[in-house]
């Protein structure tokens, strides 16, 4: 079935910490006996096989296991390609080593994930877009499971088109009185302080 939705040459790579699964291989599929929780055995088999079009991690859910194979193979998957991390309840199961809010869990993990995929609009010297940010298009967050689209992405840059359907010099008059000048600087001097400690903005806008 799945030759017929990729074609006849198209091949699966799976990887199994039991020795025995090596007798499943087939034609066109290969599996790899090590622990997805080693990176050298990663890198050495980022080495072995082509760019990835799709990869489930389907492996044995914990933090570690979930973390370390997203870092040495995501940059292995290919422009357009999908990452899927399945099983992700197992953030929240305390013999996974997860729990609500727990650091370090693979949940905690991917929310760090929506902030650099939003990097390009930072303001902030402390934040800035990295790989990640050029490489993927979007997450999307199911019950359990996490999809990355990857796709080479660009800083976003604003176009303006067609004619103004409002006059904007009274919004130009205001904006350029003393009064409306300096409420506007104190207030996003306050909201800027208050972002430094990462607490509420204060209510101007």
């Amino acid at each position: 079935m799945w030759k017929s939705y990729f074609g006849k040459d198209a091949k699966i790579y799976g990887v199994d910490i039991n020795p025995i699964c090596k007798g499943l291989e087939e034609e066109n599929i290969q599996v790899f006996i090590g622990s997805q929780s080693d990176r050298s055995f990663l890198t050495t088999l980022r080495q072995e096989i082509p760019p990835i079009d799709i990869l489930i991690d389907d492996g044995g859910h914990t933090m570690q296991q979930q973390i370390i194979t997203f870092e040495e193979l995501y940059d292995h998957i290919k422009p357009g390609g999908v990452y899927l991390c399945e099983d992700l309840h197992t953030s929240y199961w305390v013999e996974y080593g997860g729990g609500y809010k727990r650091r370090g869990t693979f949940i905690e993990y991917a929310k760090k994930l929506i902030d650099s995929l939003n990097a390009f609009h930072s303001e902030q010297k402390i934040f800035k877009p990295d790989k990640f940010t050029s490489s993927t298009d979007s997450l999307h967050f199911h019950d359990s499971i996490l999809v990355i689209e990857k796709n080479l992405r660009v800083k976003p840059h604003e176009i303006s088109s067609g004619n103004q359907s409002f006059d904007k010099n009274t919004q130009n008059i205001i904006q350029r009185s003393t009064v409306w000048k300096f409420k506007y600087k104190t207030i996003y001097l306050i909201n800027s302080v208050l972002r430094f400690f990462r607490l509420s903005s204060f209510k101007w806008k």
